[in-house]
């Protein structure tokens, strides 16, 4: 019986087209692994509907020196976190026969944060950025007797839109537009460095 000889092309072909069904398939193979860990590794993190319906947001406070004020975002909307202070927190007790609420009466904030500073902790002020006549965002004026405020200004927020005015503590000033305190936000806090916004205290 004659020996059959495959040709030296022939078996580098067939080689090759081993390699690359061997290299396909092990490619598919790590598609799939892929397309399966997906959603685990997704489901790790919130997504941006869960953001959106209030997901808890993490603050690094460390940063913020006496007086400054930075900006987060919760549910959507501007959340001031602001360090306040002694003299700040003096200005406060001020202001409590110019406001509307001195006593934070209306529910407004979480009963923990019902005191005069509104807040766990009296240096730091965590307040909604948003007006309570008709949404527009306050600016933060810290500057005391500006003289587009009146004298009796302690420093605090402005809403630019209609003229409503809220002291350092978030408590709406007497005769303007916003009927209520500027909202507290449930928070705690993680560390002594770490705000958290979207948690109550008592649950935390």
């Amino acid at each position: 019986m004659t020996d059959v000889v495959i040709p030296e092309v022939a078996q580098s072909a067939d080689t090759s087209r081993r390699k690359f069904l061997v290299g396909a398939t092990a490619a598919l193979s790590a598609v799939g692994a892929v397309g399966v860990a997906t959603p685990f590794v997704s489901s790790w993190n919130p997504s941006a509907k869960a953001k959106a319906a209030g997901a808890p947001v993490k603050v690094d406070i460390s940063k913020i020196l006496p007086g400054e004020q930075i900006r987060a975002e919760w549910r959507g909307k501007p959340v001031f976190v602001l360090r306040r202070t002694p003299e700040m927190l003096e200005a406060i007790k001020a202001t409590n026969g110019v406001v509307a609420d001195p006593n934070s009466e209306e529910p407004q904030q979480p009963t923990y944060a019902t005191n005069e500073a509104r807040s766990i902790n009296p240096e730091i002020a965590v307040l909604v950025g948003i007006c309570t006549h008709l949404g527009c965002s306050p600016q933060f004026r810290p500057e005391v007797g500006a003289a587009d405020l009146g004298d009796d200004w302690q420093g605090g927020y402005f809403c630019p839109c209609h003229g409503s005015k809220f002291d350092l503590a978030g408590r709406v000033y007497k005769a303007v537009p916003a009927p209520t305190n500027l909202l507290v936000p449930p928070h705690t806090y993680e560390s002594d460095n770490v705000l958290i916004i979207g948690v109550d205290e008592e649950n935390a």
